[in-house]
């Protein structure tokens, strides 16, 4: 149920995509889908068909947080690509209609795997859907960002330790109490951050399993969603995201991996994973893998104390947001750990 806060004018949302958007055709009803820590996503069922809505929350944000706008630029630009992406339809810089910047989207119609775990699938084919998951990464850091039209989407180069001092200083804007492994992080990644090495790619930011979209019935990525985080960066960085699924331990708000015996479960471990994206991007791994965790663990953890922050002024989007922010002590000290 969507609160107050958050609900969408129906109405007048109706007029004005009848406005904008060929084809569109009200009334229409709005619903908020499950998730969505940072950009508040909604369901519009039309009398022209469904949609998907992403707008930017209301209330004081952090600044540069929330780039509606550059996920739309994103999803215009990969549109027809090897990357699967729902089709962009309309992007409303006008706050004035339902409160804040939004785009419309192409509704696709997936599957959802909120649980890292897959208990959903069979254990013969999860290693297939794992697979499929590699193969859209790599897919994604094959893409030449100046080709599509994105080559000034960010900065190139010195990605890790531009991020590093990016994250430190948001995390200091939503910071709510100490925290020792943060300030460790912070004091002791810097150093650890290798030399740039020249690649560049286009990262998604926030790459891992529920920002993805599979067909119904086989182990194939249909749609990457969420671009909020996206820009020109180093790949592995997206890897190294990824592959924090596998340490992260049980828990509501973010379910990882760690504790369960993976090969049980038939899923890949980190090195059969690794070895995959090498063989499908030619990119080798990095000296200091644990350096490259360690960053994905305090990224998070800064962005999970954004969250905590969010929810502490009441306008973080998700009921879970709460129970996110928590995880920032966990998420810095698993990062501290990996570090060694």
């Amino acid at each position: 149920m969507t609160s107050d806060r958050l609900a969408l004018p129906d109405t007048a949302l109706a007029a004005y995509l009848e406005q904008h958007v060929a084809g569109f055709r009200g009334p229409l009803t709005s619903s908020k889908f499950k998730g969505g820590q940072s950009n508040p996503t909604y369901l519009i069922e039309a009398a022209s068909g469904k949609y998907v809505l992403r707008r930017k929350p209301p209330g004081q944000l952090l600044a540069s947080a929330h780039a509606v706008d550059r996920e739309f630029r994103v999803l215009e630009a990969l549109r027809g690509s090897a990357v699967p992406v729902a089709a962009p339809l309309h992007l409303c810089r006008d706050e004035n209609v339902i409160g804040s910047m939004f785009y419309l989207m192409q509704f696709v119609d997936g599957r959802i795997f909120w649980d890292p775990s897959l208990p959903e699938v069979a254990v013969g084919d999860r290693a297939a859907y794992f697979d499929a998951i590699i193969a859209t990464l790599a897919a994604l850091h094959t893409v030449d960002p100046a080709a599509v039209g994105l080559g000034d989407y960010g900065k190139p180069g010195n990605y890790f330790a531009r991020q590093i001092a990016r994250w430190s200083e948001q995390y200091r804007a939503s910071e709510t109490q100490p925290i020792p492994a943060m300030e460790a992080l912070i004091e002791r990644l810097p150093a650890r951050c290798p030399a740039d090495d020249g690649r560049v790619a286009l990262a998604h930011g926030d790459f891992r399993i529920d920002n993805l979209m599979f067909d119904p019935a086989t182990p194939r990525v249909i749609a990457i969603v969420d671009w909020e985080l996206s820009t020109l960066g180093h790949p592995l960085a997206d890897l190294g995201y990824f592959c924090m699924a596998l340490r992260l331990p049980r828990n509501p708000a973010l379910p990882g991996l760690g504790g369960l015996d993976r090969a049980a479960l038939g899923i890949p471990d980190e090195a059969t994973i690794l070895a995959r994206y090498t063989e499908l991007t030619g990119q080798a791994m990095p000296a200091d893998w644990p350096f490259v965790l360690a960053f994905s663990f305090f990224r998070l953890a800064a962005i999970a104390q954004g969250v905590a922050k969010r929810a502490q002024q009441g306008n973080a989007s998700s009921e879970q947001a709460m129970q996110a922010g928590q995880m920032t002590a966990l998420l810095a000290q698993l990062g501290l750990k990996v570090l060694g």
